[in-house]
């Protein structure tokens, strides 16, 4: 299984049409062997925290990096961001930086306080994220450009900046069984309003709290749903246990490749626009000069939804681990 993720991951880089049925075939062994819960493994439907972890990536000999001052990458408690931060870390590292990684921070108002008091200088954010979470903006943004331009311009008030943005957005959704939906004539997020207190929604626990979460979907739509923090790990589990209802997930997951879930559409966009984008500080990018937001950059380039997509399902269902997952796709790229 591991060979055939390996061989997965390379059709992604080179645009072959042979992805769709490797990833077919991975994800149906996986099936036999494996849940379709996240890598991090819990056994509380509550807000506990994955313990953050610090590694290093081994720098290059030589290149660009070489000499530059060591930079610490945070990413957040889903194994998306884990993705996410060795990707940026082992490229750079390719490049001769000394990159440190601490995963597993937290969600966005933990990791923000974390790289304001300089713990971390970079991490992946989603700029929708960062307006509501961190911005405190109400007002969503008009388009993915508009997201990013607003995100960046909160950024460098505050000594930072954000990168390029990647291709792929990875916005919150609700999901739900097949069964359920039919059972509720259920296609979009309004649907739920009749239902009330008798739908049971899961969500991690800034979910309740978010605009781009129960606040919104309050507002927007008139939904007030008995609301059950789940922790993002456990997000299918509650869902296809019957704890919840309805669940928020990521439109990225790895578990919607295989169309066991219903969507529920968000047409007044209360969830935003979420691409990605790298937060650094404006003083490192000072310190490690041009190549260092090149590497970043060109990563970010290559982010698809159809490869970010197979990345998670690598992790959160094939049980590969995020390092190894992004080394073999930086190689199969030529950025290792």
């Amino acid at each position: 299984m591991t060979q055939i993720s390996r061989i997965r991951l390379t059709a992604l880089a080179r645009g072959g049409s042979a992805m769709f049925a490797l990833g077919a075939l991975a994800l149906a062994l996986a099936a036999c062997g494996s849940s379709k819960s996240s890598s991090t493994s819990s056994s509380a439907t509550s807000a506990s925290q994955p313990a953050t972890t610090a590694t290093t990536a081994t720098p290059a000999a030589s290149g660009p990096g070489v000499g530059k001052p060591a930079v610490t990458i945070g990413d957040k408690n889903f194994p998306e961001e884990n993705i996410l931060g060795q990707l940026y870390a082992q490229a750079l590292a390719a490049k001769g930086y000394k990159v440190n990684v601490k995963e597993n921070v937290g969600s966005s108002e933990i990791i923000y306080k974390a790289f304001t008091s300089n713990q971390i200088q970079v991490y992946p954010e989603y700029t929708g994220v960062f307006l509501s979470a961190i911005a405190g903006q109400t007002k969503e943004p008009s388009s993915a450009s508009a997201a990013f331009q607003e995100a960046k311009a909160f950024a460098e008030k505050h000594g930072a900046t954000m990168l390029e943005i990647t291709p792929f957005f990875d916005s919150n959704v609700l999901a739900t069984t097949p069964s359920y939906a039919s059972a509720h004539s259920l296609a979009s997020i309004a649907d739920l309003k009749p239902l009330g207190k008798a739908v049971k929604l899961g969500g991690p626990p800034e979910f309740a709290t978010r605009f781009q979460g129960l606040p919104g979907i309050k507002k927007e739509y008139g939904v007030n749903p008995t609301f059950v923090p789940i922790a993002i790990e456990l997000s299918y589990k509650a869902l296809e246990g019957g704890q919840v209802n309805v669940q928020n997930v990521f439109t990225t997951d790895g578990q919607l490749l295989g169309g066991k879930f219903k969507l529920l559409a968000d047409p007044k966009h209360v969830f935003g626009f979420q691409n990605v984008a790298p937060l650094v500080k404006k003083s490192v990018l000072s310190a490690e000069g041009p190549a260092f937001s090149q590497t970043l950059n060109k990563v970010s380039s290559l982010l698809t939804i159809k490869a970010i997509q197979q990345m998670n399902a690598a992790v959160t269902i094939d049980k590969q681990s995020a390092t190894n997952v992004a080394h073999q796709f930086l190689t199969a790229n030529g950025l290792t």
